[in-house]
C-alpha cells in the first residue's frame, strides 16, 4: 500500500470515529466514487422496494417520473440517472436515495395545491442527490469499517451490499440519513434553481414549505419523519424567497398545469374507491 493510501485511510477513520465538529473537511470530502455510489443506491433501492409499497398506477408513475427527470436535466451530474418512484402511502414524505433514485408519495402529491409545490419538493431531493449529500451522509453514519470496505477495494465482495441494505434500513425505519442544516440549504437552492430552470415557478418550493409548517403545528403526529428530523421552517422559507428576489425576471414561468390537477383528481377519485371497497369489506 503506498504511504498516500494509508494516510487516505487514516484521515478517513479519524473523522469518522471522531467528532465532526473537528473534523469539518468531511463535510465536502467524499470517498465513494459515482460508481460506487450508484452501486451502493441501487442496493438500498432493492431493499426499500421490499419494504415498502409502491403505487401501480402507471398514469401516475409516468407523471412523477416526467416532472423529475425535466428537473433532473438541471443536475449537474450530467452521467447520472435518475429514478423516480411513487410510494404507496398517505403519509406526506419524499426521498433520495444515494445514487439517483427519487421516492414519491402518494400523500405528497395530493397535499401539493398546485405543480409548482410538488416540483418544489422533487428539485429539493435532486438536490441531495446533485450535491452528494447522500455520500457523505454514508461516510458519518455507516462506520469506517463497512465505508473503508466499499470504497478502497476491500476483499469483502458484499460490502456495498451491506451498505446498501444499512442504507435501506434507515429509509424503512426509525430514521433517515440525516444531512444538516447547510447540507438542506444547499437541496433547498437546487429546488429554486431547477424550477426556475424548467420554466416552473420557484414561489412553489415557499409555499409549501408554509403549507407543512401550518401542517406540523396543526397536528405534528401529521407529517412524515423525513419532515420530522429537517422541518421546514421561516428561516429556509426566507432564505428561498430572497434567493428568488435575486433571479432575473422570466416570463411565462407556470404555476399549476391540467396534467398535474387531473393526476391528482385520479389519485383522490381512485383513493375514494379504495376506501368504499373497504367499507363495504367489513
Amino acid at each position: 500500500m503506498t504511504s498516500g493510501m494509508t494516510c487516505l485511510r487514516r484521515l478517513i477513520v479519524v473523522c469518522l470515529v471522531g467528532s465532526m465538529a473537528s473534523c469539518a473537511t468531511i463535510g465536502r470530502f467524499n470517498v465513494l466514487s459515482t460508481e460506487q455510489e450508484v452501486e451502493i443506491g441501487r442496493e438500498a433501492a432493492r431493499e426499500v422496494e421490499r419494504e415498502l409499497r409502491l403505487y401501480k398506477d402507471p398514469a401516475v408513475t409516468a407523471y412523477i417520473n416526467g416532472l423529475g427527470q425535466m428537473l433532473a436535466r438541471y443536475s449537474g451530474r450530467s452521467g447520472l440517472r435518475y429514478y423516480f418512484k411513487v410510494v404507496d402511502t398517505d403519509e406526506v414524505n419524499a426521498f433520495a436515495i444515494p445514487g439517483g433514485w427519487l421516492y414519491v408519495n402518494r400523500g405528497l402529491i395530493t397535499t401539493a395545491e398546485n405543480e409548482s409545490e410538488l416540483a418544489g419538493v422533487i428539485g429539493h431531493e435532486i438536490g441531495h442527490v446533485d450535491r452528494k449529500h447522500g455520500a457523505r451522509a454514508i461516510s458519518r453514519q455507516l462506520g469506517a469499517t463497512l465505508l473503508l470496505d466499499a470504497t478502497m477495494g476491500g476483499t469483502d465482495a458484499s460490502a456495498k451490499r451491506r451498505a446498501g441494505r444499512q442504507i435501506a434500513g434507515l429509509f424503512v425505519g426509525i430514521q433517515q440519513l440525516k444531512y444538516g442544516r447547510d447540507a438542506e440549504r444547499e437541496a433547498d437552492r437546487f429546488a429554486v434553481e431547477s424550477t426556475y430552470a424548467a420554466g416552473i415557478d420557484p414561489e412553489g418550493t415557499a409555499t409549501f414549505f408554509q403549507k407543512l409548517m401550518a401542517m406540523q403545528k396543526k397536528e405534528p403526529g401529521q407529517l412524515a419523519k423525513m419532515f420530522s428530523t429537517h422541518p421546514p421552517s421561516g428561516e429556509r422559507v426566507e432564505n428561498v424567497r430572497a434567493q428568488i428576489g435575486g433571479l432575473p425576471p422570466k416570463a411565462g414561468l407556470t404555476t399549476d398545469s391540467r396534467r398535474f390537477q387531473a393526476i391528482k383528481e385520479r389519485i383522490l377519485k381512485r383513493e375514494r374507491v379504495r376506501r368504499g371497497q373497504e367499507r363495504r369489506g367489513r
